[in-house]
């Protein structure tokens, strides 16, 4: 009887992992769907719903940095991506959407800390490094001596 008692434990605790698993992942599926369709209400409620299975997945924060983005609330955008980057340092993506904000607040400093870090880890979007760092001509400090 012990024994059939952890087999039916074992049993449906695997069936609720699996069922965990595919709720988050259904989530995330779904909220992309409706980012794409730019339905952000829709898709901002998924992709936090995503995060309560997943408290670690760094994708569906940055999606919510996307669209925050598009409804212009810098600060919540902001807040995402760092998140987005403390989950997962190697995110260009992330670290590029940063370098952006810095520049827009005329950070140099920042800006180039981001730079740097975006110029060891960019894989795909190396290129927008060069826009980046031309930006960055009108942001640096003058020597005046």
């Amino acid at each position: 009887m012990k024994k059939f008692n952890k087999l039916i434990l074992t049993t449906i605790s695997i069936l609720f992992t699996i069922n965990f698993s595919y709720a988050e992942n259904d989530f995330y599926k779904q909220a992309l769907k409706k980012f794409n369709k730019k339905d952000y209400d829709e898709a901002k409620f998924l992709f936090e719903r995503s995060i309560v299975f997943n408290p670690k997945d760094a994708n569906s924060y940055l999606y919510l940095a996307k669209i925050f983005k598009e409804k212009e609330n810098k600060r919540e955008e902001e807040k995402n991506l760092n998140t987005t980057l403390l989950l997962d340092p190697s995110n260009e993506d992330a670290t590029l959407r940063l370098m952006d904000i810095s520049i827009e607040r005329s950070n140099y400093s920042e800006v180039k800390e981001l730079s740097e870090k975006f110029v060891k880890i960019c894989k795909d979007l190396c290129k927008e490094n060069d826009r980046i760092l031309e930006s960055l001509k009108d942001l640096e400090p003058k020597n005046d001596s």
